[in-house]
């Protein structure tokens, strides 16, 4: 499975904000939508990512007041992305090494989508069930004739 598979059933829908912009309103924009990151534009190029790990930290620094703070102190400036035919098995390697629970997706320079840990798991869980799936059908379809015997017969 590939990373294309997933946004293909999750769909496009991105959320930006710029590295200027007040981390309050960064705040709002996530609560609002009820999403934990927020993948930070400059230019039409991503510069980074501002997730509730990253705002956890800053609000803990400041002792909770964020109010002339902006994205771009707190965002990751280095986030770790990849590409929409990076496997799944990869990506999960990945979030896994960098504790990372959001991956923009690019092509090249093109923001194309973010996956999170969440979607990465779904997806894991749904191949898993349509395997499981057509196994049982296999087996309950299992011609009665075809059975091996179990030794040489006398």
């Amino acid at each position: 499975m590939k990373v294309s598979d997933i946004l293909r059933i999750k769909g496009s829908t991105l959320y930006t904000v710029t590295p200027e912009e007040s981390l309050v309103k960064a705040l709002g924009l996530m609560a609002e939508r009820d999403i934990g990151s927020l993948v930070v534009m400059e230019h039409g190029d991503l510069v980074g990512m501002l997730t509730v790990r990253e705002l956890t930290q800053v609000l803990v620094k400041n002792s909770g007041n964020v109010t002339k703070t902006v994205v771009r102190t707190a965002m990751d400036d280095h986030p770790l992305t990849c590409t929409m035919e990076t496997d799944m098995d990869e990506v999960r390697r990945m979030m896994l090494d960098r504790h990372a629970r959001y991956m923009p997706v690019m092509d090249k320079r093109m923001l194309m989508g973010v996956i999170s840990f969440h979607d990465v798991a779904r997806a894991v869980v749904d191949s898993q069930n349509f395997e499981n799936k057509m196994l049982k059908a296999y087996i309950h379809d299992w011609p009665e004739g075809d059975t091996q015997e179990s030794g040489p017969t006398l």
